[in-house]
């Protein structure tokens, strides 16, 4: 059929001969390609007069199939010989996946590397937060440069809009804590301990922890996404450009909100946590939902109240800068965007609750435990 690759095996005198014809193109090839590769017998000769056009690909099928066979290639047009004599010496005899090293020298390699990345990561932080030093110091200078606004927008973000889902949160946990706290209890007849349990763990280490991680997911990687949306679109360069300081402009309105913003957040995370256990108190144990609270007041020392409100700004600068410093670190392309927001996520909430086993040991010491 015209316009169509086609071949035909005959038996010679020295052999036997194997001759295409019709276009031996890319297009056209994939009708006899398969039969060209179930060929069987000893071929002595290819034949390539009757060829009306070939490309690299044709001139490809060709050698494999004289080198199959040990077969010699006659009748080739100027243009199948440049194209032959480029493919010569090639073999289609490779790895199609790289060589992978056994485990035992690829974990060790890994953790290597990792270890090492660490150090240069751990300058990065450092150097980022002397540059947030230094531009707060700038701002105490020449207040006039501080965006109020954008500190205002970053406090509703952060914490206005945070609300609902902190306070649904922590009253669910308040509940579970009062239940599953009132059923162990149960066994050793102190059910009214339940007050003191959710009292002293949600004011001193839940609230505000759980605060944090839920900052940490959904303002820090916000931070990372926003930054590192800019920084990819050269948005942050163009700041750069007309004298704007990025770290004056879009780092330091979203670490001082999350600074601002976590204690009254943790607080309110206790406050809520709190009434979903006097809810659980009321309806489990009897006791009164005001009288539940009035009790609060009695069993849980100030101290309790202080602990969580000293561990709330650091942990949402530990969030706001965690945030930030990996939104400033995107370059290459959309897929690092997604990739430093969750390492924004995952180094935020690693280093709260590293935070929070320091501050832990540290107010136990002070004898506030």
């Amino acid at each position: 059929m015209a316009g169509l690759a086609e071949y035909e095996l005959e038996q010679g005198q020295e052999g036997a001969v194997l001759t295409l014809s019709g276009p031996y193109l890319v297009s056209t090839i994939g009708e006899v390609d398969e039969e060209l590769r179930d060929l069987e017998g000893p071929i002595a000769k290819v034949d390539l007069a009757n060829v009306s056009e070939i490309d690299t690909v044709g001139a490809w099928v060709a050698c494999q199939i004289a080198g199959e066979h040990e077969a010699e290639i006659v009748g080739a047009s100027d243009r199948a010989k440049r194209l032959l004599g480029a493919l010569e010496g090639l073999s289609g005899d490779y790895d199609i996946a790289a060589p992978r090293a056994p485990v035992w020298e690829r974990v060790p390699e890994s953790v290597g590397e990792k270890v090492f990345n660490a150090r240069s990561g751990a300058i990065g932080v450092v150097s980022f937060l002397g540059a947030l030093i230094f531009s707060l110091a700038r701002l105490a200078r020449h207040p006039r440069n501080f965006r109020m606004v954008a500190l205002v927008r970053q406090v509703e973000l952060v914490g206005v809009s945070a609300l609902p889902i902190i306070g649904l949160m922590s009253f669910l946990i308040g509940i579970v804590i009062a239940q599953q706290g009132a059923v162990q209890l149960a066994a050793f007849g102190a059910e009214t301990l339940t007050v003191n349990l959710v009292g002293r763990i949600t004011l001193r280490e839940l609230g505000v922890l759980m605060t944090a991680i839920m900052v940490a997911g959904r303002s820090g990687s916000a931070f990372a996404a926003e930054i590192g949306t800019m920084k990819l679109t050269e948005e942050i360069d163009a700041m750069r450009t007309i004298g704007i300081s990025p770290m004056e402009a879009l780092v330091v309105p979203r670490i001082l909100a999350a600074v601002l913003m976590m204690p009254l957040l943790g607080f309110y995370a206790s406050c809520m946590a709190i009434i979903g256990g006097a809810f659980v108190g009321e309806i489990m144990l009897g006791i009164p939902f005001f009288t539940f609270l009035s009790r609060i007041q009695e069993v849980v020392p100030t101290y309790d109240v202080w602990v969580g409100m000293i561990k709330a700004p650091v942990f949402g600068l530990i969030v706001a800068l965690a945030g930030c410093y990996h939104g400033m670190q995107v370059k290459g392309n959309s897929e690092e965007v997604g990739l430093r927001t969750t390492m924004s996520v995952v180094s935020a909430i690693f280093a709260v609750i590293v935070l929070d086993a320091i501050f832990a040991v540290f107010f136990t010491e002070l004898g506030w435990g």
